[in-house]
């Protein structure tokens, strides 16, 4: 069976471990964004876009379906973490996904070491995890009303679903 494009630019830990230090040696800043990503929507995009804007390579890190249940509860993920990755790796400003296991970003961050995190403006600097593991870290401001829950609000209200 052959690999996808963007299946391969869906790496593991060790294999964008060894890009990133190739990518930096060279001069180019890495960007790393993360999130569930549950349900794509106009305000992740709005969010890869800006992050892609503060470097060279953007990298986001997906919560694996596993995680996401542990976070969001049982009814969840709504998407396979096979389907996020190809999403959002349809996305001309996304370099490369990695998928991680954990609740939060702090192991990977701390492996991959990128230059630049970039976190949504829901969080507060002191909140960011990971943080101590990057050169610089950015908010991005949110798109007011474009959120995975306000389209699954939306549904449930829309339609009557519980």
């Amino acid at each position: 069976m052959k690999c996808s494009k963007t299946q391969s630019k869906v790496l593991n830990r060790k294999k964008l471990c060894v890009k990133i230090k190739k990518f930096q040696k060279d001069g180019k800043k890495v960007v790393f964004t993360n999130g569930c990503f549950d349900l794509l929507h106009l305000g992740h995009v709005s969010l890869f876009k800006k992050a892609k804007s503060f470097g060279d390579i953007l990298i986001v890190a997906i919560n694996s379906d596993n995680s996401l249940n542990h976070i969001k509860g049982s009814k969840r993920p709504l998407v396979t973490e096979k389907d996020r990755a190809e999403l959002i790796l349809s996305l001309r400003f996304v370099d490369y996904v990695v998928i991680f296991d954990e609740e939060t970003p702090k192991e990977i961050l701390s492996e991959l070491r990128p230059d630049i995190l970039v976190k949504g403006g829901d969080y507060k600097l002191s909140e960011i995890v990971g943080k101590e593991y990057a050169k610089k870290v950015y908010r991005v401001p949110f798109l007011k009303g474009k959120s995975t829950t306000d389209l699954i609000n939306l549904i449930i209200d829309r339609y009557g679903y519980k």
